[in-house]
Order: C-alpha cells, then sequence, then structure tokens
C-alpha cells in the first residue's frame, strides 16, 4: 500500500503499529538498524554512464556499476516496495531556491520516511536550475554479489542519468541522507556553487562562520552555541549569494552526549518525535543510556532543526567571516588554533586530518590519522581540487578568514596529555568568528608555517602565552619534536597523491620538512 506526505504524527503511529521500535518515555522514537550501525562505505556505487563519465573521479571511493547491475538492483527494491508499505514524502533539498532540487523519497519503514522529513526541508513550488532527484530504500532488498557485481548484499547506487538512488540490505537511516548530499555534491559545483561537510551558525550582528571537521572533531558541538543560531550542522552550499543549509533538520553523534558540555543537543534528544539510532536503553523506564557503547560508538539522534533554540528559520545567511577546520589531534602537535593564509586553508582542506585514538576502532592501539579529502572524501565525487579551488575563491571573494582548531590533545599526546577542554574550543571559536583573533600578536610554528595567536581574548587568564606553544607544554620537549617531525611526514606523504596545479600551488604551503 503506498501512503504519500503523512504527517510527522501519522508517520510516529505506523512506526508504532509496525512494531519497528519503541517510543522513550519523552516521545523520542528507538530504532535498532541491525548488523549494519553506519555507513557501508564499501557499498557504494555510481552507474558510469553519459551523465557521470566525464565528471566523477573513479576510484575505491566512486565505484563505478554497470546500468544492468544498477537495474537489477532497482527492480528488487521496487519489488520489495511494492510487497511492504511504501511510504512516499514529496521534500526539497536547499534553502536556496535558485539551488534547491525537488526530491522524492520512498522507504517501506515508516521510521525512516520520518527520518526524510525531519532531514530534507518541504517541497517548494517554485523551479530552480536543479531537476528532481528519486530516493528508494527498502532494507529487505538485498543484493546477489555473484550475479549483480556488488561487494556484498548491501549497496547503495547513484544514477545520475535516471536521477535515481536506490539502496538496500542495510537499515541504517545515514545512507539516505548522505546519498543525497553525495548528488549535491557533483550537481552544484557544475553551477559555480561549494559544497560543503560542514556546519554553520550565525551571531547577533549577522556574522556567519563554517565549521568544516570529520566525526568526533566537535563540528556539531560547537557549532550548536547557545550564543549563536543554529543555521545547520551537517551540509551546506556557498553560492554568490552567501550560505544556505541543505537540510531540515540534524542528523547528530549522540554517545557520551552531556546536557553540561552540549544542553542543545541534549534536549533536542528528549523531544517528541526526535529519531535515536542504537542506542541502549532501560526497557522498563524507556529512558536512554547515552553514555553506552554496548551497541556502538555511533549512536546518532535525528531532530529537526526547530529543536534548537534561536535557529536560522530560513537556512541562509550571509557569506561567512570566519571558516574553521577542526582537527582532533591525538599528537599533541598542532596548537589550540592557528591561523592560515587562503593557500594553507587550500593545503588543509585537501588534508582533512584529523586522529583516532586507542579503543574507537578494534585494532588501533595508538594514534592513527586520518586523512579525508575535503573533509568529506566519501562524498565527494569530483576531484578534491575541484572543491578546493571553489573554496579559495570563496574565500578570497568574500576575505573570510581561516583558522585551524585543535579539539584533541595538548601538553601531551594522548595517554599522557589532556584532552583540550570545549570551555577553551568555544572561547577560541568566538574569537575567531568575532574577528578578535585577527590582530593579536602571533608566532610562525617552524615545522608548519602557519601563524599560532600568542593569546585568546578573555581567556589569557586560563591559556597563558606558554599554553598556545604545545612544545612548552610537554614534559619532555625533545619528544614533541619527535611527534611533530612524525606527523609533518604523514601530511607530506598523504599529499603525494595530488596533482595539478592547485595541489603544487597547495604544496608549498605546507609543512616545511
Amino acid at each position: 500500500m503506498v501512503k504519500t506526505n503523512l504527517t510527522r504524527s501519522q508517520l510516529i503511529e505506523e512506526f508504532v503499529r509496525n512494531q519497528e521500535g519503541e517510543l522513550s518515555a519523552d516521545g523520542a522514537l528507538l530504532v535498532n538498524t541491525g548488523s549494519l550501525t553506519g555507513r557501508a562505505a564499501k557499498d557504494k556505487y555510481i552507474v558510469r554512464n553519459a551523465a557521470s563519465e566525464e565528471i566523477v573521479d573513479w576510484g575505491p571511493v566512486n565505484q563505478e556499476m554497470s546500468e544492468d547491475s544498477f537495474q537489477r538492483l532497482r527492480t528488487k527494491v521496487k519489488e520489495q516496495l511494492e510487497k511492504d508499505s511504501c511510504y512516499v514524502q514529496e521534500l526539497s533539498v536547499g534553502a536556496d531556491s535558485e539551488f534547491s532540487m525537488p526530491l522524492v523519497v520512498k522507504t517501506s519503514l515508516a521510521y525512516q520516511s520520518l527520518f526524510a522529513c525531519t532531514m530534507f526541508r518541504p517541497a517548494i513550488s517554485s523551479s530552480g536550475r536543479l531537476q528532481p532527484f528519486t530516493v528508494m530504500c527498502a532494507p529487505l532488498a538485498e543484493a546477489n554479489p555473484e550475479t549483480d557485481g556488488t561487494r556484498s548484499r548491501t549497496f547503495v547506487a547513484i544514477n545520475f542519468q535516471s536521477r535515481e538512488v536506490v539502496i538496500g540490505g542495510t537499515q541504517y537511516s545515514g545512507e539516505i541522507k548522505k546519498s543525497v548530499f553525495t548528488v549535491m555534491n557533483t550537481l552544484l559545483p557544475q553551477l559555480g556553487v561549494m559544497t560543503m561537510h560542514a556546519a554553520a551558525n550565525v551571531g547577533a550582528n549577522g556574522d556567519s562562520a563554517v565549521f568544516f571537521g570529520l566525526s568526533g572533531t566537535g563540528k556539531t558541538t560547537l557549532s550548536s552555541d547557545p550564543e549563536r543560531r543554529l543555521v545547520g550542522d551537517d551540509e551546506h552550499g556557498w553560492s554568490d549569494a552567501g550560505l544556505f543549509n541543505f537540510e531540515g533538520g540534524c542528523y547528530a553523534k549522540a554517545i557520551r552526549l552531556s546536557p553540561t558540555a552540549e544542553p542543545q543537543i541534549w534536549n533536542a534528544c528528549h523531544s517528541y518525535g526526535t529519531i535515536i539510532e542504537n542506542a541502549v536503553y532501560d526497557k522498563r523506564q524507556r529512558t536512554v543510556d547515552f553514555d553506552s557503547d554496548a551497541i556502538t560508538e555511533n549512536t546518532r539522534a535525528a531532530y529537526s532543526l526547530d529543536r534548537i533554540p534561536h535557529f536560522v528559520e530560513t537556512g541562509r545567511a550571509e557569506a561567512p567571516q570566519a571558516v574553521i577546520m577542526l582537527a582532533c589531534d591525538a599528537f599533541g602537535v598542532l596548537p589550540p588554533v592557528a591561523r592560515l593564509s587562503p593557500e594553507q586553508a587550500m593545503y588543509y582542506f585537501l588534508s582533512g586530518y584529523t586522529a583516532k585514538v586507542a579503543g574507537t576502532e578494534a585494532g588501533i592501539t595508538e594514534p592513527t590519522t586520518t586523512f579525508s579529502a575535503c573533509f568529506g572524501q566519501p562524498f565527494m565525487t569530483m576531484k578534491p581540487t575541484v572543491y578546493a579551488e571553489l573554496l579559495a575563491q570563496r574565500m578570497k571573494r568574500s576575505g573570510s578568514a581561516c583558522y585551524l582548531v585543535n579539539t584533541g590533545w595538548w601538553k601531551g599526546p594522548y595517554g599522557r596529555g589532556e584532552r583540550m577542554p570545549i570551555e577553551i574550543s568555544r572561547a577560541i571559536v568566538s574569537a575567531a568568528v568575532s574577528g578578535s583573533l585577527a590582530d593579536v600578536k602571533t608566532s610562525t610554528d617552524p615545522l608548519f608555517g602557519f601563524e599560532v595567536p600568542q593569546v585568546i581574548p578573555g581567556l589569557s587568564s586560563v591559556v597563558p602565552e606558554s599554553g598556545m606553544d604545545q612544545r612548552s607544554g610537554w614534559s619532555e620537549p625533545s619528544a614533541y619534536d619527535e611527534q611533530a617531525q612524525k606527523l609533518a611526514g604523514l601530511f607530506v606523504e598523504n599529499f603525494t597523491k595530488y596533482d595539478g596545479v592547485a595541489a603544487a600551488n597547495a604544496r608549498s604551503f605546507g609543512p616545511r620538512m
């Protein structure tokens, strides 16, 4: 049975009736997505045809699929949707009507239909420059690797010619969200729009900022600032007219959520209609234990932007005064904050650095570097330098300042140093977006070459001038030197994969080995 454009309340009723999960004491939807609690990055494909052949940067990230294989998978998904209840939502992506894309989402699960309503925007009547796309998702539809040419029974396949996405073999809702983001990352740059895996917010004076960062760097936490209005926490475009959010909701990582450190997200997770995936909860009291990682580290919560006080209803803002690049540096080498030139910004944007620490994944026993181009390589279909050049152009045109902020360790590496307090990171970001960091005294890092502010306005008593110099905070400066050389070498090694004029220009603004 096809059910089109049900309201949120109707979808919650369907969720309960279908026994897809349980409701928390606060009215949140508690869902377990089964064996897959995160994205199946190795099971994402793009159909290679006339619409994608010359545009996509083919390789391990953007795996090709034949038209025949896609049609077989599409048939399986369509047949499953016809067998089950089919929930259809007519929506749109993008707060700027000129670049908004009409979107139809068809799912076999009521809560995933609610997820789509939460994450995407209401349908618009005006016609922009993008033609409609359709997403069809049926978790029970599975691929046959031998006949369908897939790696496993799970698949996320995008066809730019038929303008369709088919998803099967996984119940993880993030696949719906990120497949649409992948589509926008392909279509909008061709129209001159910079697409960003980044959060954005606005101050009382209209001063906007964007926050790039991989999982665990604090992107959602730092952008959800009680003193500023949230534009969005994850996906944005930057056009000649300024910033615009793609979505109408947030999909926040909720593991070890704190009512003190993240009060806005905490309140959103205790609201009616929020979807919470893979969280441990008390079945009798129906209360969530956000500290437990018994199911996964990737506990997620999807909630509407209106759950965040003083959010920007239009989803739009002026071009950012500040571009913040977040890195969780477990080596304890990067300073709490560094000021980047546009050329350095391109280098660190292409690097997309953070570090995983022991315990986050099986087999990791020491800090492990992660380089994800553009802070979102799995969702970028074009060559990374295309996005980097767009960012540099936008920053120069708008006069945006750029800062690299370390939300990881200081006074030593992971295991010996300390995790950067969220209060200090917030103060650094506040000083950066207000412009008060622009004129403070700086020193040039001899290895990395960027400018390190020596004081943070309003924090001099907490973070003295010496605290901004990581080396002076280590008990053994020679150990710092060794770690710094190691990290710089990893940056240099990673950057060798980039070629072309843009990469060559950026390379000279990296570490000075």
